[in-house]
Formats: structure tokens, C-alpha cells, sequence
């Protein structure tokens, strides 16, 4: 309503912002846990004075700088792409609570950033403890990013008192800031041995040195697997109402939880028997079916942690479909179309006839030619709804979900959405705008088996009566 809409076919806006952010998240946490793995590894075999252990992390810094510096930085721009296009009020009501914050994260980006390439393009040129120095400092402020950016992100999910007292701290400082900084900590310590473990299994020719990088990654990579446990039971206390009910209700959320049980014990188990107890499991193919495990898991928790807010974007403070809870009841009172800039536009531009004195006569739209009503209800749809479903196929798409509706059912389901589904945003509109909403999703609905059966049965009485 505040914004022009995104559209984007099949997929839907809000789950390009999903791709993009699970791939940069896969590879973020890497940068985090990878750049510990660095400073870790390069200070002992310093210390040990295995030259031999140091060429291997030469090369590993030389993948891990490519895959986070190059290729993270280049997903994490698209997520402020994707977001600024798809949620963009949500995107703004972050930036304006967050400002310090961002501002924080940029700091250290850039510390990030120089310090990787130092790190790497100097190796060999600084003495060893300058070297191990510059490590830290690449090391410490990515793990600072990750708690910024996760306060951020944790405040989406549970804003705690920050609605009622919006300052900075009370929305930073929110009931999932700790759970989601401990299970992302430990996210980023376990990708960065799989990676580890995956780059390794195919660069390094050399037994003992193979057994002895799986066996040093291990341990992070229980303490991380730990800390994912232990955030991930925090998540879930801190969870709001609506969360936890929308997580026992999913049928699709319940199979992914399950999964993630699933694959978060044969990951502890395959470090526990492999890499830490028997190092000579690590090859090739044991490397790649373990990353995808982890990948998996992780991949499985952000949807859930992501699906769980509705009907928010962010909790209490911006609904699924771009609106903000103080404005619902204004909306049903005056009108949708009336509260939007550019559903008003449309109208202006395509029906100029509904405006009176600026305003437009809510009492006439029902009396519109049909094709018209369809062409405002495909508006509304547009704006109110397409957030989540595409129309009529594709991601969530509307038409098959309401195959076999009758009108009076899609009347109802259009005037009490929360009704029907309780993680839904509440109708934002009049009652002759939900009339049009629901001749427009007739016009989508796609037919029921026994539709569809009678008529080609239709079809070939018609076919026999014509010969």
C-alpha cells in the first residue's frame, strides 16, 4: 500500500528474498566459522612450525576469500536488492529502527574485507605474529557482524517490549537475541568444518595430514553442533503464541522439524565416528554427503524460522501483506483502494469515473461492468494477497487452494482470511471490495475432478448428438 508492487512470476517476491538469503546464509556463516578455522589453524602451525599444515591453509584461505569475499558480497547486495523490492516497509521500518545498528555492521564489513585480503595477498610478506594478528581481526569482526545482523533478524521473529518502547536496545536486545546468536555461532563452527572437510578431502594428497585437519575441525564442529542444540531449544521458549501454534499446526513445518532431528543426529554421529574418531573416512564422497547433510539442516531451519512469523513480516509491527496493524481497522472503514497511493492510481488512470471529489465511491464498485469488478479485484489480489500466493499457479499459488469454492465461500474466506487460516492477515477492506476480490478468484479458481469429469462427459454427449 505504501509501495508499488514487485511482481515476480511463479515464484513470488517474498521467496526470491528466501533463495537469495539461504544461499548468502550458507555462505555467510562459513565466513564466520571459516575465519575462526583460519586463525585457529595458522596460530598452531606456526607454533608447531609445520610448514607443510601452513601451504594447505594458504590454499584454503585462497577458496574460503573467494567463496565469502566475492561471492558472499554479491548475495548479501542481493538481499538488500531483493528485500528493498518485494517487503519494502518492512525493509524501511528496519533501517529506521536498526540505523545504528546497520551502521555498526557496515563498519566491520569493511574491517572484514581488508583484513581477508590482507590475510591472504600478505601471506608470507608479514612476520608470523602480524599474520596471526590480522587473522583475529578478520576472525572478531565477523562474528560481531553475525550478532548484528542477528539481533536484527531475532527482532523479526520476537520484538519483545520494543512495539510499546521503541528504542534501539529494547528491539536489539530482544527474547530471541541470545537463543539465535548461540545456534548461529554454532551454525557457523559446523558449516565451516563440513567446508573444511569438503575442500580438504579433494586438495590434500597427504594421509597424515588429511587425518589430522579432519581430526582438528571436529571438535568446533561438536561444539558448534552443541550450540545448535542449545539455541535451538532458546529459540523455541521465546518463541510468540502465534508462532508456536503456527509450528504445531503445519503439517509441512512438523516434516521439516523432523528432518532436521533427523539430519542434526547423523551429522553429530558421522563427526563423532568419522572425522574425530576415525580420520581416514574422509574422502571425497563422505566430504560431499556431508556438507549436503549440513546444508539440509540449516537450509530446513531458516524456513521454518522463517515461516513461523505470520501473519507478520516483522512481528506485531508490519502484517504479511504490507500493512501495519494500526492501519487494518482504517482501512475496512474507508476503503482499500482509497488507502493505497497506487491502488488509487489505478483507478484514477483506468476508472476515473469511481473518483467523487478525490475520493473514491466505495457504494458504486459492485455496480461496475463485470469484466471491470474482475479487473479491480485482480488489483486488490494483487495488493493484498500476492505477498504470499501467486495467481493462479506458481509458489502458494491461489488457484489450486480454492479449486471446488462455491461464491459464498469465497466471500467468506476473503472477508475472514484469520478465520480459515489463523496465519493469515486479516481482511484490510469493505465489504464491496471483498464482493470484487471473490469474482476475481472465481475467475481463477481452477475446477474440482468431478468438474472436470462431467464435463468431458458433456463434451461427448454433444459429440454424439451432433453425428
Amino acid at each position: 500500500m505504501h509501495y508499488p508492487w514487485w511482481h515476480v512470476p511463479l515464484l513470488t517476491a517474498p521467496m526470491l528474498i528466501a533463495a537469495v538469503s539461504v544461499v548468502h546464509m550458507l555462505v555467510s556463516h562459513y565466513a564466520v566459522g571459516g575465519g575462526l578455522f583460519l586463525a585457529v589453524e595458522t596460530a598452531h602451525a606456526y607454533k608447531t612450525r609445520n610448514n607443510h599444515y601452513l601451504d594447505y591453509l594458504r590454499q584454503h584461505a585462497w577458496f574460503f576469500v573467494l567463496l565469502t569475499v566475492a561471492f558472499g558480497a554479491i548475495t548479501g547486495a542481493g538481499i538488500w536488492w531483493t528485500i528493498g523490492l518485494a517487503s519494502p516497509l518492512a525493509t524501511e521500518t528496519l533501517i529506521h529502527a536498526f540505523v545504528f545498528g546497520w551502521a555498526m555492521e557496515y563498519v566491520f564489513f569493511v574491517l572484514e574485507i581488508a583484513s581477508a585480503f590482507i590475510f591472504f595477498y600478505y601471506w608470507g610478506r608479514l612476520d608470523p605474529r602480524t599474520h596471526q594478528i590480522i587473522g583475529w581481526i578478520y576472525a572478531g569482526s565477523a562474528w560481531i557482524s553475525l550478532v548484528l545482523i542477528t539481533g536484527i533478524t531475532a527482532f523479526m521473529l520476537n520484538p519483545g517490549a520494543w512495539p510499546q518502547h521503541p528504542n534501539f536496545w529494547v528491539g536489539f536486545l530482544n527474547p530471541q537475541f541470545v537463543p539465535q546468536t548461540l545456534a548461529r555461532t554454532g551454525g557457523a563452527l559446523l558449516l565451516s568444518s563440513l567446508y573444511v572437510y569438503a575442500h580438504a578431502a579433494f586438495r590434500v594428497k597427504d594421509d597424515a595430514l588429511r587425518h589430522m585437519i579432519a581430526r582438528r575441525s571436529a571438535q568446533p564442529a561438536l561444539l558448534g553442533s552443541l550450540l545448535i542444540i542449545i539455541g535451538g531449544l532458546g529459540w523455541y521458549v521465546f518463541l510468540p503464541p502465534s508462532a508456536k501454534v503456527a509450528l504445531a499446526a503445519a503439517g509441512a513445518l512438523n516434516v521439516l522439524m523432523a528432518l532436521i532431528f533427523g539430519v542434526t543426529v547423523a551429522v553429530f554421529a558421522m563427526l563423532y565416528f568419522g572425522p574425530y574418531r576415525n580420520p581416514g573416512w574422509l574422502s571425497p564422497g563422505f566430504s560431499i554427503l556431508f556438507l549436503a547433510l549440513g546444508f539440509t539442516a540449516v537450509a530446513a531451519g531458516e524456513f521454518i524460522r522463517e515461516a513461523v512469523r505470520k501473519p507478520y513480516i516483522l512481528y506485531n509491527v508490519v502484517l504479511s501483506n504490507q500493512i501495519l496493524p494500526s492501519e487494518v481497522a482504517l482501512l475496512k472503514q474507508d476503503g482499500y483502494l482509497e488507502g493505497g497511493v497506487w491502488t488509487k492510481a489505478y483507478l484514477q488512470a483506468y476508472a476515473p469515473f469511481l473518483l467523487v471529489n478525490g475520493q473514491i465511491d466505495e457504494t458504486t464498485l459492485t455496480d461496475l461492468p463485470e469484466d471491470l469488478q474482475t479487473d479491480v479485484g485482480r488489483l486488490l489480489f494483487t495488493y493484498h494477497c500476492a505477498d504470499c500466493h501467486a495467481a493462479p499457479d506458481g509458489y502458494s499459488g491461489i488457484g489450486p487452494m480454492i479449486r471446488g469454492y462455491t461464491p459464498a465461500m469465497l466471500l467468506d474466506v476473503v472477508q475472514y482470511p484469520e478465520k480459515r487460516r489463523f496465519f493469515m492477515p486479516p481482511w484490510c477492506g469493505t465489504p464491496q471490495e471483498a464482493q470484487l476480490l471473490a469474482k476475481y478468484l472465481q475467475t481463477i479458481a481452477e475446477p474440482t475432478p468431478e468438474d472436470m469429469y462431467f464435463g468431458l462427459n458433456e463434451q461427448k454427449g454433444e459429440a454424439s448428438e451432433s453425428h
